[in-house]
Order: C-alpha cells, then structure tokens, then sequence
C-alpha cells in the first residue's frame, strides 16, 4: 500500500528545489484623467531558498520510510 502523502511532499519538495521562486504580477492605475489610462505592471519574486525545499523533501521520505513499518 503506497502512502500518497510522502509522495506529494517528495514532488513538491523537488520543485521547491529546482524552481526556487514564485513570481506574480501585478497591476495599478498610473494615470486615469477621463479618456486617458495607463497602467504599470510589476513582477514580484518571493524566494524561498533551497532549505525549504529540502525540509519539504526530507518530510515526505520520511512518511513514506515510516509508512513501511
């Protein structure tokens, strides 16, 4: 019986790994005089380093060493 828990930690600890940063975008009025709009878009990144990663990793081998006893 496979413990489907540890699995997901182990893929999600993977791409905590290999991306490293989640970004999104947003964006707000500049200027917004009757017929004239301009907008600015701005990219932000949140990183989260590889140690996260790496607990979330370590985490689900953990369950899935456990979940064999």
């Amino acid at each position: 019986r496979m413990n489907n828990s540890g699995w997901i930690l182990v893929a999600v600890g993977l791409v905590v790994l290999v991306w490293g940063v989640f970004g999104f975008k947003t964006r707000e009025t500049v200027i917004d005089i009757g017929p004239i709009h301009a907008t600015k878009e701005t990219e932000h990144n949140i990183p989260y380093g590889p140690v996260i990663g790496g607990l979330i990793l370590l985490g689900g081998v953990a369950i899935l060493v456990s979940g064999r006893r």
